[in-house]
């Protein structure tokens, strides 16, 4: 539009722009109290959900929630923020998402919080220190209420979490324990998971055992070897050192399929006779498997599997994995828990120290186990 056609433009073009403008508007509270009749100090105890909202009548109530769902109103989350210093959202620190340890502990966690009217927002570190620093930051910019940590595989440079405590963030970690009392976590039993493992083998009438154990750094692998060595000697069965490989030090925990693989054709190469395996875990387990059967190995007739974690696909595996159930699902809860009993407690002034929950695994028996 040139100048000259700004001069001639009349009423209707004008009134047109300002439809326009009011469009995109936000509609606000007094919009509402304005179309529902109703003062705007009674509209705002309704629409935040004010304590004094219980002594205004249900048909006052449904009226005000109902103009404001006509007119399209939405709190401003900004607005909100800035009155109670609280953003109704939970950091999620992953270290991979490509992890299927992941996936349930992640629908716990999204399950606890949307009852409680909490978003959680997620972030990948893709195993990197870098990349977990710089969305760490991120997420504290963005005011979240808590941090939630999910601490797969090999990462070990967590202990960055505990200058939250000087922020008074509240954090809790799942599948890692940080020295001290200033950071929550949520962990499973896994002595007691090494334990069942190699019970259930035993009572199997197994004798001759390999053992695929986890990395050394990893903080799961010390206990679950523990537990196995601890009902060894309890029963008195000697698991000769030729039969234990460990698997090796890396950060992509994908690759435990590909390492159970190799380490059982390696166990096989050295003629090592054995009747069951006992792996790591899941994804190792099924890579053992695959081995065991190019080496035209039959499981569980000729040899017995073991896994731990119980993925998704322990159960869809041809034959069906039996493994040592974590309960990653209710850990994503508990976590959420533990942060939003912190959270309160700020709220309320009041003392509130960090939690250590271990839960109990549980065996579950499929097909790649049986008697001898």
């Amino acid at each position: 539009m040139n100048p000259a056609d700004k001069l001639n433009s009349g009423p209707r073009e004008v009134a047109t722009v300002k439809r326009r403008h009011a469009k995109h508007r936000l509609v606000t509270m007094r919009d509402v109290a304005k179309t529902s009749g109703f003062s705007p100090a009674t509209v705002s105890i309704v629409l935040n959900n004010a304590p004094l909202a219980r002594y205004i009548a249900p048909a006052t109530r449904k009226m005000i929630e109902e103009t404001a769902k006509r007119l399209g109103y939405r709190p401003n989350a900004m607005a909100r923020f800035l009155r109670s210093k609280r953003s109704q959202s939970i950091g999620v620190m992953l270290f991979d998402v490509m992890d299927p340890f992941c996936t349930p502990i992640l629908r716990g966690i999204e399950n606890a919080l949307y009852p409680l009217g909490y978003l959680p927002i997620f972030a990948d570190a893709h195993n990197q220190r870098d990349r977990f620093e710089r969305y760490l930051e991120m997420l504290l910019e963005r005011h979240v209420d808590g941090l939630i940590v999910v601490a797969n595989w090999l990462f070990v440079d967590i202990h960055v979490l505990a200058d939250l405590n000087k922020r008074e963030i509240p954090a809790a970690t799942i599948g890692w324990e940080i020295p001290g009392n200033r950071v929550s976590s949520v962990m499973v039993d896994n002595e007691a998971g090494g334990r069942l493992a190699l019970e259930h083998l035993y009572q199997l009438g197994h004798r001759r055992i390999a053992v695929i154990r986890g990395p050394k750094r990893l903080i799961d692998s010390a206990p679950r070897w523990r537990g196995i060595q601890k009902f060894a000697q309890s029963v008195g069965l000697s698991i000769h050192p030729s039969f234990v490989l460990p698997l090796p030090e890396v950060f992509d925990p994908n690759s435990s399929f590909e390492h159970g693989y190799r380490l059982t054709e390696e166990l096989l190469q050295k003629k090592k006779k054995f009747t069951a395996l006992l792996a790591f875990d899941d994804l190792t387990a099924l890579g053992a498997i695959r081995a065991l059967a190019k080496a035209g190995i039959r499981v569980p007739e000729d040899c017995c599997v073991t896994g731990f974690d119980d993925i998704a696909v322990s159960g869809l595996s041809a034959p069906g994995l039996t493994t040592i159930r974590q309960p990653l699902e209710t850990m994503g809860g508990v976590a959420v828990n533990i942060v939003m009993d912190a959270i309160k407690a700020g709220h309320e002034n009041r003392e509130w120290s960090a939690a250590a929950q271990k839960l109990h695994p549980e065996l579950v028996v499929r097909d790649s186990t049986r008697r001898i």
